[in-house]
């Protein structure tokens, strides 16, 4: 398993849901979670074979900006 760490536009709740309606659709992740305390609005994955690139894209079609952070 994976961990992928992503910077990302989301604000608040009503985002997170939206997010994650997206994210339960891929059996490859086992778990998210979502840091908005944080000034990045972190968003963790832990995955296998997800690429960071994938999860971009797939979030930025949704209308939220996503980034990944190297760590």
């Amino acid at each position: 398993m994976d961990v992928l760490v992503f910077s990302t536009s989301v604000k608040g709740q009503k985002q997170v849901s939206k997010v994650g309606t997206l994210l339960t659709k891929i059996p490859a992740i086992a778990q998210w979670s979502f840091d908005l305390e944080d000034c990045d609005n972190i968003l963790r994955i832990v995955a296998s074979g997800v690429s960071p690139k994938y999860v971009e894209t797939l979030l930025q079609k949704a209308g939220i900006q996503c980034q990944e952070l190297t760590y």
